[in-house]
């Protein structure tokens, strides 16, 4: 029907005495839904928006707004009449003289474009170009503002083949418009095709002198915009088009250096992100050492807090231990599930991505500005030039460091932190006097300079634990300890943080110290608001990590426990605070060992309950997803990693715990769970009960096995090391009973260990679990040796000895006895592996000298010493000290 004609006297009717507020807050509240049934309604918000000049703008563009919500969530079932009429109104009052009306429509023209409507839409785009030609600026911007928002939505299908590659016009139209006379234009000209940059796209190399050319004709725009714009622009062709960039490189980096310091932040702040990407370039280094002397004091002044960061971050408030946080403050914290790792011989253990170095010092403010960047880059730059860097910071570090400014000094603070990691060789004659001067700045009267005092000192801790103890080991301790109950939250939380890196560095160092550390983090339990609680949390992890079983003693358990249990017993099955008090715990147990069993019965069984609800939860989800959310499955996850930190803190001891619960028919579920974090932890489970508990797990051996070996897919790089493990944990209690399932597993751990780019975890424990199935079954294993040896050999040489390293390399030597043959390619590998051993059983050590003396007799003495002459001499000696060969 033709529901236009009237439709202006029906809205009038409808919204008569100014009541459209009151009717637009009733749609709001959830009406919605109700209103959707009349075909009509999407016309009358249409008509609202676009028609309706009696109403004010706010309302029209509210009207809008919620014809936008309908579009995403109901589009496809809109009548066709009611379609047409909404493209037709929007591309029509494109040019509203409202900038609010304007904006809005462009809002609901983007949302219709992205429901895979250009295609059906073909006027859509020739329509909004042809527009920007318009003599009115208010369509030309409207046009522009929509096609702004075209392009950040649906770059992709606009560079393809679906829709003719629009594109190659869009791209030299778009140009055509970097000198139009408004600044408002250039800047959407501009921030359109930067637009597709990154992705290389055909229609923008084809014009990109042209493009490069015109951002430097805007190099100096008066409009902030603009030239914000035109810095990123430059920054993402640094990393795609260097080429192009190369002979203009001197010029761009000096018109960078002018807007890193520009009088608007945003320009500034897009310009110094230049420094970041370019420190990534190979040619940095060449590119940018003329212009260190020039780059290092702007970025060291862009370091500076701002008055509006102070602002923001209340640095004039020095004491607020006692009001409590609100909850936005607190980040989410996603929890880290366990993978199993082996120890190696150079750096004691796995490397993990270390996320808590970060310059992450104000992170209530928004997260990203030209403090952070400035600082960033200065980091990356350090690891670019070494110590190259440092004539050029020490001058600036002496005054900024002593400066009676508390802002100065403590940016300088920061740039100190800020070189650590690259600069530290070329540091090192310097902390000796910078360290005692930075113990003594976290008693400073400002706050912002103690906690940035924090983080520095965190970034030399590990020069600081080489110098003997009494040196700077105990003096920094003990201050630090002092900021843990510092006044100031931001302090506490610093200092919190700065002491779990210091623990880690540190390990045993600090067991003479353990009474008094604890009593601090204990006290602390009393003191702390919410937020700075999940930090404790993590301290008091790391420090059982870091001490292990030095923590078991009854005095030590009887300061720790009390206060976490009680945190445990107050805190809700559903408060997500559980994360970071399960995984102190999960840590807790592991080093307590037998020092935690009056403890494990409620801990034990909350987490079985906490696997078995959100299973539960999950089930009705699936069966009546209307009804029922989803479950939050991180509570699951946290809870078998707890499970498994019991399993290997307690051993043996969790027998009658698993023996009274279902624990083996949840993890089951678990392990086919559809999210691979769940499954990644129910494995790392599995192996700690196979060691702890071998008799509960055997009946289920069978169910488990094909379970393990479909998760042998390497796409899922710590699910998949997970299962590798637990499978050869399984097969040395299993025994010869290993048998029928070596079909399920072997010719997948064979295809993972020969795989380019497999990470070094999932190597090593592959290799393990293939030499652990051929000790126990080696007539099954034996004959693949061939297809194995050379990688498996060197993906172990650089673990420690231990007991899984000890079961491996047996499993090797009963294969070569079964298959001499399989292993006489590739035998200097052999060689190479045996010697990495530093110490191993008698029995093992004879069994690589029959190997080693057996190959020697067959090849005879002159092929072996000339075998032998292509060993490096190192491993030449070790053989010959150790095996006589």
């Amino acid at each position: 029907r033709d529901w236009e004609s009237g439709l202006e006297e029906r809205c009038n009717r409808a919204f008569s005495h100014s009541c459209l507020p009151a009717a637009m807050n009733y749609i709001q509240i959830g009406k919605l839904e109700q209103l959707n049934q009349y075909p009509d309604f999407n016309n009358y918000l249409i008509f609202v928006l676009t028609k309706l000049k009696s109403e004010d703008e706010p309302t029209r563009s509210l009207s809008g707004l919620i014809l936008k919500n309908n579009v995403k969530a109901h589009f496809q079932n809109f009548p066709n009449g009611v379609t047409d009429f909404i493209k037709s109104e929007c591309l029509n009052n494109i040019g509203d003289s409202s900038p609010l009306i304007r904006a809005t429509v462009g809002i609901l023209i983007t949302t219709i474009a992205s429901k895979g409507e250009l295609q059906n839409w073909p006027d859509l785009l020739p329509k909004l170009c042809s527009l920007l030609d318009s003599e009115d600026y208010n369509t030309c911007e409207g046009a522009f503002g929509a096609l702004q928002k075209i392009c950040e939505d649906s770059a992709e299908i606009l560079d393809s083949d679906v829709l003719d590659r629009p594109l190659n016009i869009m791209i030299p139209k778009f140009l055509q418009f970097f000198k139009h006379s408004s600044p408002k234009i250039r800047s959407h000209a501009v921030a359109c095709v930067n637009q597709f940059i990154i992705s290389r796209t055909q229609a923008l190399m084809l014009h990109i002198d042209s493009f490069i050319e015109n951002l430097f004709a805007l190099a100096g725009d008066e409009e902030p915009e603009v030239r914000k714009n035109v810095c990123r622009a430059l920054v993402m062709l640094l990393e795609v088009r260097m080429d192009r960039l190369l002979p203009h490189m001197h010029n761009i980096v000096e018109y960078m250096l002018q807007r890193t310091q520009d009088q608007d932040e945003n320009v500034a702040l897009e310009a110094c992100e230049f420094w970041l990407t370019l420190a990534e370039q190979p040619i940095c280094k060449d590119v940018l050492v003329r212009h260190l002397p020039k780059l290092i004091p702007v970025l060291v002044n862009g370091m500076k807090y701002s008055d509006i960061d102070i602002i923001l971050l209340k640095g004039d408030v020095e004491e607020d231990e006692t009001i409590p946080d609100s909850e936005q403050d607190i980040r989410p914290r996603f929890h880290r599930s366990r993978t199993v790792a082996q120890q190696h011989d150079e750096d004691g253990i796995e490397e993990e991505d270390d996320d808590d170095d970060e310059i992450d010092d104000d992170d209530t403010i928004s997260d990203w500005n030209l403090r952070k960047c400035s600082a960033a880059a200065l980091d990356v730059l350090a690891n670019v030039y070494r110590d190259e860097l440092l004539p050029h910071i020490l001058p600036l570090l002496k005054e900024l460091l002593f400066h009676h400014e508390w802002v100065v000094k403590e940016s300088g603070i920061l740039v100190l932190g800020a070189i650590a990691e690259g600069c530290m060789q070329g540091m090192i004659p310097y902390l000796p006097e910078l360290i005692p001067h930075l113990i003594q700045c976290l008693s400073d009267k400002k706050a912002l300079v103690r906690s940035i005092t924090c983080w520095t000192l965190s970034r030399y801790a590990h020069w600081v634990v080489s110098q003997p103890p009494d040196t700077y080991l105990k003096p920094l301790m003990t201050e630090l300890l002092k900021r843990i109950l510092d006044s100031n939250k931001r302090v506490q939380e610093a200092a919190c943080s700065a002491f779990a890196t210091l623990e880690e560095e540190a390990c045993t160092e600090l067991v003479p110290y353990l009474a008094y550390i604890l009593d601090t983090l204990v006290f602390a339990f009393s003191k702390y608001q919410h937020k700075n609680l999940l930090i404790l949390y993590d301290a008091i992890g790391t420090l059982a990590d870091s001490v292990g079983h030095h923590l078991n003693k009854p005095e030590y358990i009887q300061m720790l426990m009390p206060p976490l249990i009680q945190k445990w017993n107050m805190l809700k099955d559903e408060d997500k605070d559980l994360f970071p008090l399960l995984e102190c715990l999960s840590s807790v147990a592991t080093a307590l060992q037998s020092g935690f069993l009056p403890y494990c019965e409620p801990v034990y069984q909350r987490c079985v309950n906490l696997v078995q609800k959100t299973l539960a939860q999950a089930m009705l989800n699936n069966a009546h997803p209307d009804q029922y959310e989803a479950p939050d499955k991180d509570f699951m996850i946290v809870a078998l990693d707890l499970l498994s930190g019991l399993a290997e803190g307690l051993g043996g001891n969790i027998e009658q715990l698993v023996a009274r619960s279902n624990i083996l028919t949840l993890m089951y579920q678990c392990m086919q769970d559809k999210m691979p974090e769940v499954r990644q932890s129910s494995f790392a489970l599995l192996g700690d009960l196979t060691k702890a508990c071998f008799p509960h797990v055997k009946p289920c051996i069978a169910d488990f096995m094909p379970i393990l070996g479909t998760n042998l897919n390497p796409e899922f790089i710590s699910v998949c090391n997970n299962a590798t493990w637990a499978i050869g944990e399984i097969s040395i209690q299993m025994g010869i009973e290993m048998k029928p399932y070596i079909p399920m597993v072997l010719h997948q751990l064979v295809e993972i260990i020969n795989r380019p780019n497999t990470p070094k975890t999932l190597l090593e424990n592959t290799a393990i679990t293939i030499g652990r199935l051929g000790y126990v079954c080696p007539q099954e294993v034996a004959p693949m040796l061939q297809q194995f040896i050379r990688p498996w050999c060197t993906s172990l040489r650089n673990i420690r000895d231990n007991e899984e390293k000890d079961s491996a390399f047996r499993g090797i030597c009963t294969m070569i006895s079964v298959n001499p043959s399989g292993v006489i390619q590739d035998f200097i590998f052999f060689c190479d592996a045996v010697a990495s051993w530093i110490n191993p059983k008698d029995d093992l050590r004879d069994m690589f000298c029959k190997i080693l003396h057996g190959f020697k007799n067959q090849v005879g003495d002159e092929n072996w010493r000339r075998f032998s002459d292509q060993f490096p001499l190192p491993l030449k000696e070790r053989l010959a000290a150790f095996y006589g060969v």
